[in-house]
C-alpha cells in the first residue's frame, strides 16, 4: 500500500485462515521516488531521502525494490538508481508502467546486477495478476522472501495473456 502498512494485521489474521502466506510491504514516496519494502516493521512517516529509507529497511532486516523506476508519472527513482547503495531488485514489469519504461529498468537491472521483479500495481481490478514476481523455491515466511529478493533467488512473470508485453525476457535477469 502507498505510505501504509495498515492491512497487515488483517493480513496476517486472513492468511492464517486460508492457510496461504500474505505478506504485506509498503510502496513508500521518498523524495526521490517510489521504493518497495517487505520485512519491516516500521517507516518514516515523512518523507526522506531515499538512502536513508533503504538504510532504515536494512537496518530492520528487510528488502528493497525500486517501484516502476521509469515509469512516466516521475514517481520512480529513475538515474538515482546510479548513485544508490543497497537497492536490492528493481521492478521491470509493472501493470501500470509502459513498455519503454519497463526495458529502461531491464537495462538497469542488467548493467547494476539487481534482481528483478514484476508487480501488478493494481490501482484498478483489470490489473490484478497481469505482472508478478516468480520464485521458484518455496516462499513460506516474510524471511524467505526477504531472502529470496536480497539473494536474486526471484524473476519477473507475466500472464500469458497479457500481450501488452511482447518481448522475451530471458533467464539472464536472474
Amino acid at each position: 500500500d502507498h505510505d501504509s502498512m495498515g492491512l497487515r494485521e488483517y493480513a496476517k489474521t486472513y492468511s492464517k485462515q486460508i492457510g496461504f502466506p500474505i505478506f504485506t510491504g509498503v510502496e513508500y514516496y521518498s523524495l526521490q521516488g517510489d521504493i518497495l519494502a517487505f520485512g519491516i516493521e516500521d517507516f518514516p512517516k515523512e518523507r526522506v531521502d531515499a538512502q536513508t529509507f533503504i538504510d532504515l529497511v536494512h537496518e530492520q532486516g528487510g528488502a528493497v525494490i525500486a517501484a516502476h523506476p521509469f515509469r512516466h508519472n516521475r514517481r520512480g527513482l529513475e538515474g538515482n538508481l546510479d548513485t544508490l547503495k543497497n537497492v536490492d531488485a528493481v521492478e521491470v514489469l509493472n501493470g501500470s508502467t509502459l513498455p519503454d519504461a519497463a526495458m529502461m529498468a531491464v537495462q538497469y537491472a542488467r548493467k547494476y546486477g539487481f534482481a528483478a521483479t514484476g508487480g501488478s500495481d493494481c490501482h484498478y481490478p483489470d490489473k490484478v495478476g497481469i505482472t508478478a514476481t516468480y520464485f521458484p523455491g518455496q516462499i513460506k515466511t516474510l524471511q524467505d522472501l526477504v531472502y529470496a529478493i536480497r539473494n536474486r533467488e526471484c524473476m519477473p512473470a507475466f500472464h500469458q495473456d497479457f500481450s501488452y508485453y511482447n518481448w522475451d525476457i530471458d533467464n539472464t535477469l536472474l
